[in-house]
């Protein structure tokens, strides 16, 4: 079934009384597990509805359990909830649109380094907001501690095997498996470093700090305390874990600021460790020390979606898997 006859489907069932006037793509998705499609309805009023093609509910247990606990406990504009159900044929989440502009436009509209410097020192600010909070254990998000409260239900687990479980995540939305041997390589580089991994702390990590999924409102306003308002507001939660925060900043630095075989500007990187720093006072616990160990577990972003990477950059898929080959035991070698 095409995927508008789906979110068609999807609508009437959760909205019986409010027709839909137009359904319209949203953008282009690496993840091959979920369909999103943005939804006009007759009355005005936009959505956005993800269904779960694969039939498998957890992601979007954990999205909308995610959500709610976000919206009451930590200062990031999120979506509203609108409807969901898990065990939906298929499986859906509906939300209401955030405010702002995608910050891939507010990045191109601007005309200066400095502009650019200052989002990425308000993105430090809201990573920083979101990993406040420490919890006393690393774990899988299930879905909801309590549907009458705003809380999050937690399969605990050791940081490395909750990293692990987050590569095989990768390994099951993963576009091709030309270079499949790449998962093998990276889980042994994090159990062969387990020590150095188990003493990290526990934060909410969104798990997927890529331009598309922030949203910059121009309005932004900070509190006289630490509380903030930086008007950042972030979607598409569905890998949301607890974890390592350094790996949060790592991932979003890379995801922010590299291309496939290229590293963004130090000025750029280092506004967003400024953000992170002005609101937690320093970068996580064992940044340093961990942070070669997340950065072998990035490349499985480019090794996992070689032909994605291949339409996007028009590079032959034959010249990118070398090159990521290369990138990821040279990786190897510096842990």
């Amino acid at each position: 079934m095409a995927a508008n006859e789906v979110v068609s489907s999807v609508i009437r069932d959760a909205f019986p009384d409010r027709p839909v006037a137009e359904l319209c793509e949203v953008g282009t998705s690496w993840n091959g597990a979920n369909e999103t499609l943005g939804v006009q309805f007759a009355d005005g009023d936009r959505a956005f509805c993800k269904v779960a093609v694969d039939g498998d509910g957890t992601r979007i247990a954990r999205e909308r359990a995610v959500l709610r606990y976000v919206a009451a406990e930590r200062s990031i504009p999120v979506p509203s909830v609108l409807a969901a159900d898990r065990n939906g044929t298929p499986p859906y989440l509906v939300t209401a649109p955030v405010s702002g502009r995608e910050l891939t436009v507010a990045w191109n509209d601007a005309d200066e380094n400095s502009a650019r410097e200052a989002l990425l020192y308000r993105v430090g600010r809201t990573l920083a907001t979101l990993h406040a909070e420490l919890f006393d254990a690393h774990g899988e998000i299930v879905g909801e501690a309590d549907a009458a409260t705003p809380a999050i239900a937690i399969d605990p687990a050791p940081w490395p095997d909750v990293l692990r479980s987050t590569i095989e995540r990768t390994r099951e939305i993963g576009t091709t498996e030309r270079l499949a041997g790449h998962y093998d390589a990276v889980v042994d580089c994090v159990e062969a470093n387990r020590s150095r991994l188990s003493d990290a702390p526990a934060a909410l990590l969104h798990g997927d700090v890529a331009m598309p999924n922030l949203f910059v409102a121009d309005n932004a306003a900070v509190d006289d305390d630490t509380t903030v308002d930086d008007g950042i507001a972030a979607i598409d939660w569905e890998l949301a874990h607890v974890g390592d925060p350094a790996r949060d900043l790592v991932r979003a630095e890379d995801q922010l600021l590299n291309g496939f075989d290229s590293t963004g500007p130090e000025a750029y990187a280092t506004a967003l460790h400024d953000g992170y720093r002005e609101v937690a006072g320093g970068l996580p616990p064992g940044f340093a020390e961990r942070r070669p160990v997340y950065e072998v577990v990035r490349m499985l972003g480019r090794s996992g979606f070689l032909d994605q990477w291949a339409t996007y950059l028009d590079e032959p898929i034959d010249a990118l898997a070398d090159r990521a080959d290369a990138e990821l035991q040279a990786r190897l070698t510096a842990v």
